[in-house]
């Protein structure tokens, strides 16, 4: 493919950049600090389109491509992680809804999004579920039908068409500030082969027996709202299934190719907004006489970070790429996902470095960068699992 970016494709670079620049940075370290949930700059992102670029203009999104949408998740995780997690977390699950879901569901839970005036999540890890997927626990059962004598019929029939969900969720990004979240649950524990037996239901946040409660003293991504979740007999009902009964383990693997191309794209940005902040220190700051960019240590490590930061964004860029051309990208998402937030990591901790002392202190942006860098080798799945699903993949084995 040819990596030269279309002019409206630099242009959107251009205006996210703006407003990340105008509307996050100033509030970049209050955010931090507070660990509140920076809803105003949703808000201004969403009349952007940035807080569901990927949806289709018909469901009331801008219509990116996947490519479009990593230069949008590049510029704003450059400026500051936390608010711009906010901002692109604000669909997420969505892509679930958009790939298996119905005409109905995509105008009923895509439309309020891209306008803005939803917030989305999805929910799958447990307490004791994170890397395993094809182990969570929480249910969704139909409840069991009762004698006529202890029912009426029409009372009997809407309990056919309902599900009885029932347990716990954790680490769930817009956990509190959601209005909806795709929920993975175990359908049919009797199911054939471990992957079998999952569905995924849409449920409301007002639903009764639905609670969430917010999680802080996270090391990074504070502004962002992360929580744990708890089903306790939440009845949804049939129409909120999303796709095919006890087939949702694959439908999770397809979402995750998505989703991961994006964490590549967080990683990118956070080492761009390191490289860009490491460079403007260096040429700044003085010892022994002259600015430290004159010292041959730092050239090579601006060398080394600059270079690595750009092998990472042609590798993202060509996983996106490859996703809008509706191609398996199982093993490219892994290794852009693991190179990514590698050196997102590796880069961040040279931009603390170079500034010093003064990179260990909140004063400048790199001490959250260098913060913020690590989830991206954790979320979306681990770094030691994306290395398993390469191989994997090199080895031809499948689930």
């Amino acid at each position: 493919m040819d990596f030269e970016l279309t002019d409206e494709q630099r242009q959107i670079r251009e205006e996210v950049r703006r407003f990340a620049e105008n509307e996050i940075e100033p509030h970049a370290r209050e955010y931090d600090v507070t660990e509140e949930y920076p809803e105003e700059i949703v808000e201004a992102a969403a009349e952007m389109g940035l807080t569901g670029p990927y949806i289709p203009m018909e469901y009331g999104g801008a219509g990116y491509s996947i490519l479009d949408t990593s230069i949008v998740v590049e510029e704003l995780f450059a400026v500051d992680p936390g608010i711009a997690l906010s901002i692109v977390a604000a669909s997420f699950g969505c892509e679930a809804i958009l790939e298996f879901g119905t005409e109905e569901q995509k105008e009923r839970f895509l439309e309020p999004v891209a306008r803005g005036e939803k917030i989305s999540g999805a929910a799958i890890s447990e307490p004791d579920t994170g890397s395993d997927v094809s182990s969570v626990s929480t249910r969704a059962e139909k409840p069991e039908a009762q004698s006529a004598s202890e029912r009426s019929g029409a009372a009997a029939e809407q309990d056919g068409d309902e599900w009885v969900i029932n347990g716990t969720k954790m680490w769930i990004t817009n956990g509190t500030v959601g209005d909806f979240f795709v929920v993975l649950c175990e359908t049919d524990p009797d199911a054939p082969g471990r992957y079998n037996g999952f569905s995924q239901f849409v449920v409301e946040a007002d639903r009764e027996g639905f609670s969430a409660e917010k999680i802080t003293g996270k090391l990074g991504i504070r502004a962002s709202d992360t929580a744990e979740l708890v089903f306790d007999d939440v009845r949804v009902p049939e129409d909120n299934l999303v796709g095919t009964k006890d087939a949702a383990f694959m439908q999770q693997m397809h979402f995750f190719d998505q989703t991961r191309v994006a964490v590549a794209a967080q990683g990118v940005g956070i080492a761009k907004g390191a490289c860009e902040a490491a460079l403007e220190y260096a040429t700044e700051r003085e010892q022994f006489g002259q600015p430290i960019s004159e010292f041959q240590a730092i050239q090579h490590k601006l060398a080394d970070m600059h270079t690595r930061t750009e092998a990472a964004r042609t590798l993202t860029y060509k996983a996106s790429w490859k996703v809008d051309q509706g191609e398996d990208i199982t093993k490219l998402a892994s290794m852009a996902k693991e190179f990514a937030s590698r050196v997102a990591t590796d880069v961040a901790d040279e931009a603390v470095q170079i500034h010093g002392g003064a990179g260990y202190v909140n004063d400048f942006p790199v001490e959250r960068l260098y913060r913020d860098a690590k989830i991206t080798q954790i979320y979306e799945g681990t770094t030691e699992i994306q290395k398993n699903i390469i191989a994997r993949e090199l080895l031809g084995k499948g689930f």
